[in-house]
């Protein structure tokens, strides 16, 4: 049986065989005229829909394992730098702004102790700084940090609640008296820039420094009232103008938080 094909070049004779004539039957050319007629590779019609779909899944394929590759690689430098954040967080509290380069030492400098206590100002087993904030509170948790600045010891505590287009947080400190204010941070998710957003910005958390958080021995917090208005009985900061909802936002975040650290403060430890 034949195996190959010549074609001759000179007159388009295609012969079948082992090798090519001496001599072309039809216009005999010699075989030095012949060429081996190489038969044609098959692929995949590209214009076809399954060359389409296979095309389409490999590449969802490729594309979802190296995202996922991707965000597995860098999962580790993003949770770093969440710890930094909530380090700078922590530390503007008790008013030190630093870097996210400089967060970890610092934070490792001046705090000195964290623990998580229960509505009894008691401690209980818990990781403070890893702990999250909701549901700890939801388990009537409460994280507390112990700070050491200029040989002064300050009580640093967690907040949460809620604003006008999504959840607040921060962190308020308090001198060894466990009653005045020493500084304050406050953060928030969506709030309107220029309006609630303020709350975020130095000039409103410094308001807090060294109001009181009881009064003739009873908790009281620290009220967030309408610029120009007044609480009896009660210190009290001006809220943001035009941010009227966040603001009272804060107000029941301070109250609410920080009623479940009211036994703390009140103990002796």
């Amino acid at each position: 049986m034949a195996t190959k094909k010549f074609k001759c070049k000179v007159c388009g004779y295609v012969h079948e065989g082992d090798k090519a004539p001496d001599v072309c039957p039809i216009c005999a050319a010699p075989a030095s005229e012949f060429e081996e007629i190489k038969p044609e590779k098959k692929g995949l019609d590209r214009d076809s829909n399954v060359y389409t779909v296979v095309y389409a899944a490999v590449m969802v394929v490729l594309v979802a394992v190296l995202l996922a590759f991707t965000s597995q690689s860098l999962r580790s430098y993003q949770q770093k730098n969440e710890e930094n954040d909530k380090r700078q967080q922590i530390l503007r509290s008790i008013n030190i702004v630093v870097s996210s380069n400089e967060a970890e030492a610092k934070y490792n400098d001046l705090i000195k102790e964290a623990f998580l206590v229960n509505e009894n100002g008691e401690k209980v087993e818990g990781d403070a700084f890893a702990a999250d904030v909701v549901k700890a509170a939801s388990e009537h948790k409460y994280p507390v940090f112990v700070a050491n600045v200029d040989g002064q010891t300050k009580y640093i505590m967690a907040l949460h609640g809620a604003g006008l287009w999504g959840p607040l947080w921060g962190y308020i400190s308090v001198d060894g008296d466990k009653n005045t204010v020493y500084g304050a941070d406050f953060s928030h998710q969506g709030e309107t820039p220029g309006l609630g957003a303020e709350i975020a910005k130095p000039a409103f958390s410094g308001e807090f420094k060294g109001k009181k958080l009881f009064m003739d021995g009873t908790f009281k917090s620290i009220a967030v009232v309408k610029p120009g208005k007044s609480v009896a009985g009660q210190d009290y900061v001006d809220g943001i103008s035009g941010g009227t909802i966040t603001s009272k936002g804060v107000d029941a975040m301070l109250f609410n938080s920080l009623s479940g650290y009211v036994k703390f403060l009140t103990s002796q430890n």
